[in-house]
């Protein structure tokens, strides 16, 4: 019904394997790339010196109380309590804490940061415990110099233990702002919305939604064979063939605008359905 598949879609200035997103984004159910930055080496420093003030206050808290409790007599027993401190103050309690937030260190809490895993979905006990492990020797044992030195020299400013968890730390404030898409054009609304409309390949569809965004700073014979291959690539998916004689750009335009239209009205009836559904 839709004849042979398209022919490959251009792949120029792309930095990952998913067309039109680069490293450090992640992508909506509207294939629009978001930009997640990682958090500033500044940001970390500051999470970082007060999560090792805490860590320090909590084991000389925990030993002063075991002290108190059990005496320090017994040499024996002395180690033992203060081993046992050290690991509850700087392993246990850190671990609970990203794990029960999600990725925040108290210091995260104050700075506004949050860890998530290199895929950019919420951390769990593995990674919190990764992380909180291996920073008592990097950031306790060593004072922080082995976690700056490997902020630096990574692409996410990952210290040794995000290394070793799979992890990285993103600004939790960051405001995201998404370009507005453009309207349907007047001219191609009566074809775009009788007309069949497949489901796009994601690549595709996100090819699409970057030339629309960026072919303001194209040069016209670039935007023009750009918008033409586009146009190619798309036509197998929608069936009538488009009015004759309407401009290839316009044409993207419409065929993406009734897509979010339909998909909105989908989203809405599903909506509406399990309200209805769950009274």
């Amino acid at each position: 019904m839709y004849g042979p598949p398209p022919p490959p879609v251009p792949t120029t200035a792309i930095t990952s394997g998913t067309v039109g997103v680069g490293r450090d984004d992640l992508v909506s159910g509207e294939a629009v790339a978001l930009d997640l930055p990682p958090a500033g080496i500044g940001l970390r420093i500051l999470s970082g010196l007060i999560d090792l003030l805490v860590g320090y206050l909590a084991w000389a808290g925990l030993r002063w109380l075991a002290i108190r409790a059990f005496g320090e007599s017994d040499d024996a027993l002395f180690i033992a309590i203060n081993t046992l401190t050290v690991i509850t103050a700087l392993v246990v309690i850190p671990t609970a804490l990203e794990t029960y937030s999600r990725g925040k260190t108290l210091g995260h809490f104050v700075v506004g940061l949050r860890t998530v895993r290199d895929d950019a979905g919420p951390i769990g006990f593995r990674q919190a415990l990764g992380r909180a492990m291996l920073g008592v020797i990097e950031i306790y044992g060593c004072l922080g110099a082995p976690a700056f030195l490997a902020a630096v020299c990574t692409r996410k400013g990952k210290r040794f233990g995000d290394l070793l968890a799979g992890t990285y730390v993103i600004r939790d404030r960051h405001r995201i702002s998404l370009p507005e898409p453009p309207p349907m054009p007047p001219g191609l609304q009566p074809w775009a919305q009788f007309a069949d409309i497949a489901p796009l390949p994601d690549p595709l569809a996100i090819a699409i939604r970057q030339f629309l965004g960026r072919r303001e700073k194209m040069s016209p014979p670039a935007r023009a064979m750009m918008a033409d291959r586009l146009l190619t690539a798309t036509a197998p998916f929608v069936a009538p063939a488009p009015p004759p004689g309407a401009p290839t750009e316009e044409l993207l335009v419409a065929i993406m605008a009734e897509r979010r239209r339909r998909d909105s009205e989908r989203i809405a009836r599903d909506e509406n359905l399990r309200s209805r559904l769950l009274r």
